[in-house]
């Protein structure tokens, strides 16, 4: 990659590793600035990645150095400092979820379109060979009459990882819980895999952890635009942890991936590259995230980060842009509007729902 690119990172927590970690593995890309508002996290993520520690967000966006901005803030704090960077002339990246609420992400959107710069919401599942994989297969036609769309996420969290981090669990920055922070990967993937969701119906509750606002245990079901149904599942009350599943069926095929293995691969119609393709991916998938939030590889961050670097450099459009990112935000919206209202709830929203008066923890 020719173009030298300059990132500022802006919220230097737990995530803001993985992202340095990314950019560290691509050539042509450095991490050149950061700020956060606890300014030790800035020191300490300066010392780390050699680069300029900025006191001031505004300061860090007039940096000519910095061509891409990434947003790690708690979740429910993306979109100021992500209208800001759009606003400052910078391509952004947002990590998942774009926002917490459709009107900042659009916020989010808008201000990207008016300033003529890209971003990109983090959605690293769509870059695994297995995923990849499944969707080509699916675009393709070897699944038939597509039918039935399921994906479970049910994890582990301890009541320390909720209580080590203030905005932890809470509807002001979390946004939500199991939903929103953990299983909004795999709402993604299955949107990307079976198209545009219609009507949820969705349950919630808090079951195994303290001092938090938000679901630790969830279901739901959905249609599809396509006439395909789909159960979503997504908790962090399930000890041990167990790997992330996603399972895809049609009149001629069925294919389940869990975390990024293929575990099953059977059409009606067999292909000849179907055995290697099984050999490639069916191998140990580690943890991913079950039981350890810092399990996870940065792998999947650097691939998107290549596609979105690609589409700055071409003028194309990056795999996940605004608006994809908006999608999973949407459908997770709707099942926490389904749980309080105990109603089917129709897609796309009119507005963003009513959700409870945060309370901050008790």
């Amino acid at each position: 990659m020719a173009q030298k690119f300059g990132f500022g990172i802006v919220g230097c927590g737990m995530i803001a590793n993985f992202h340095a970690m990314a950019i560290e593995h691509i050539k042509g890309a450095k991490i050149v600035a950061c700020f956060d508002n606890f300014g030790a996290a800035a020191e300490k993520f300066a010392a780390a990645n050699k680069c300029k520690k900025y006191d001031k967000l505004e300061d860090m966006l007039k940096d000519p150095a910095v061509d891409v901005v990434t947003i790690c803030t708690p979740s429910g704090a993306h979109g100021d400092p992500a209208v800001k960077a759009c606003n400052a002339g910078k391509h952004v990246v947002v990590e998942k979820p774009l926002e917490i609420t459709l009107a900042k992400c659009d916020a989010i959107i808008n201000a990207a379109a008016k300033n003529k710069v890209r971003i990109c919401s983090i959605m690293p599942s769509r870059f695994s060979p297995a995923n990849i994989a499944l969707k080509e297969a699916i675009d393709s036609g070897r699944f038939g009459k597509l039918t039935l769309g399921d994906t479970y996420v049910k994890w582990w969290r301890t009541q320390q990882y909720y209580d080590q981090g203030g905005w932890r669990g809470t509807w002001a920055l979390d946004g939500g819980g199991a939903f929103m922070n953990q299983a909004i990967h795999n709402v993604d993937l299955l949107y990307w895999f079976m198209g545009e969701v219609t009507e949820v119906a969705g349950v919630t509750g808090l079951l195994a952890h303290e001092r938090i606002e938000v679901e630790d245990v969830a279901a739901a079901c959905v249609k599809f635009k396509n006439g395909a149904l789909g159960v979503l599942e997504a908790t962090t009350a399930a000890f041990p942890g167990l790997l992330k599943r996603t399972e895809i069926h049609g009149s001629a095929g069925s294919v389940i991936v869990e975390q990024d293995n293929i575990k099953m691969w059977e059409f009606e119609k067999k292909l000849a590259k179907d055995a290697k393709l099984l050999e490639k991916l069916s191998g140990n998938a580690g943890t991913g995230g079950a039981s350890d939030p810092k399990a996870i590889s940065y792998t999947g961050h650097m691939l998107q980060l290549k596609d979105f670097l690609k589409a700055i450099e071409t003028g194309g459009q990056p795999l996940v842009d605004g608006i994809e990112g908006r999608k999973s935000v949407e459908i997770i919206l709707a099942i926490y509007q389904a749980a309080w209202t105990g109603k089917m709830v129709k897609l796309p929203l009119a507005k963003d729902p009513k959700r409870p008066a945060s309370t901050g923890k008790t």
